[in-house]
């Protein structure tokens, strides 16, 4: 059986606790969040498979599972770091692309030759490149 997605498992949990009631049915879920009992009902069978079968059954039973389900996934989960982007203000710090040469690659207003850029120096490079190209070509 396919594993539910952790937004959807999120949506009901929050959906659960909004609700003041102590015994949450599959249907009382359901006006609250506009989302067939039948649909839910497959959902949680993921936990309990006797859900699709009994329509009284109290889905506050489930929250521990549910929880548990959440956190294992969210540390399996990889974190991606984050791209460097170049925006427009990183941009307007140089006046044109000798500007940034010469704050970047100079010492005294003599070129070094030893001077090494960081990914994020050689994207902003090239998107001022880039825009030199486009005014060039108007």
């Amino acid at each position: 059986m396919k594993a539910p997605s952790v937004t959807t498992l999120k949506k009901y949990l929050a959906a659960m606790a909004k609700t003041k009631a102590k015994y949450i049915t599959a249907d009382k879920l359901s006006h609250t969040l506009g989302v067939y009992p039948e649909i839910i009902s497959e959902i949680l069978s993921y936990f309990d498979p006797m859900i699709t079968m009994d329509y009284e059954y109290d889905l506050t039973a489930l929250v521990p599972m549910i929880e548990e389900f959440i956190e294992k996934s969210q540390d399996q989960k990889p974190v991606l770091p984050k791209k460097k982007l170049v925006t427009q203000k990183i941009l307007d710090q140089y006046a044109s692309l000798g500007d940034f040469i010469y704050k970047k690659m100079t010492i005294g207003g003599l070129l070094d030759p030893n001077t090494e850029l960081t990914d994020k120096d050689l994207k902003v490079l090239k998107k001022l490149i880039q825009e030199e190209q486009i005014k060039r070509k108007k």
